[in-house]
């Protein structure tokens, strides 16, 4: 596969997070909301939790994901017309794989900030402020397709900010909006199941952002168990 990589050290990070999760600053409000929905899909059973591995299907091609509930991980093996695409992110720098011969010329470098969020939402990090160096705010109760709504905007440190859209009905996150920039991304939320003692989300429509249509991504197992770190670090080069 040829390699197309970001690897940045972010030292500036490392010397703001030496205080450690204590930094963190989580309002009130925004505690109360995803507490409720911390009980709602599994209370205590959370505490056990060391992995998440996903499998499933994005507009009918495979999909896979792990991340990291412990601490900042992400890597993702999606299927595509063209092959394999791998993207990983261990923290403190972002990678990609990509098929042989592909043209990657114009391809966005990774977005850092994005990536250590988008770790943080995969790996339930809401449901750990004291793994996490990370704030949230309070923004209020919204209402979108006949649903009222609690809004938190979480925020990791060194990262970018989510506003995470909490069913007011049944505690459960029913969607995840990425608000900056001048065209907002939406993921929509829905069919939580039961995974052992926790329920958890299996569809997620992506849109806006400037998609030109929704993306579907439906998971056909979930497993929760530790994840081999290294996978989150770009593999190293056979010699």
């Amino acid at each position: 596969m040829q390699v197309r990589t970001i690897l940045v050290a972010l030292a500036a990070l490392w010397a703001a997070m030496a205080g450690g999760v204590a930094q963190a600053q989580y309002a009130p409000e925004a505690v109360r909301v995803m507490e409720r929905a911390r009980a709602a899909t599994g209370g205590a059973a959370w505490a056990r939790v060391a992995g998440v591995h996903e499998v499933g299907t994005e507009e009918g091609f495979r999909h896979e994901r792990w991340a990291d509930p412990l601490r900042f991980g992400l890597r993702t093996d999606v299927a595509g017309p063209a092959g394999r695409v791998v993207r990983g992110y261990n923290g403190a720098g972002a990678w990609s794989l990509h098929p042989a011969g592909a043209n990657v010329s114009g391809e966005p470098a990774p977005d850092l900030r994005a990536a250590r969020t988008d770790a943080y939402v995969a790996g339930y990090g809401y449901y750990f402020r004291s793994r996490f160096d990370a704030r949230a705010s309070y923004v209020g109760q919204r209402r979108a397709d006949g649903r009222a709504f609690e809004v938190v905007k979480v925020h990791p440190n060194g990262g970018a900010a989510r506003e995470l859209w909490f069913d007011r009905k049944t505690g459960l996150l029913g969607r995840i909006v990425e608000a900056e920039g001048a065209k907002p991304l939406t993921v929509e939320v829905s069919d939580y199941r039961k995974v052992g003692a926790l329920s958890v989300p299996f569809r997620f429509v992506t849109m806006g952002g400037g998609l030109a249509k929704p993306r579907t991504r439906v998971l056909e197992t979930v497993q929760f168990a530790p994840v081999d770190r290294a996978l989150f670090s770009l593999p190293a080069r056979p010699r």
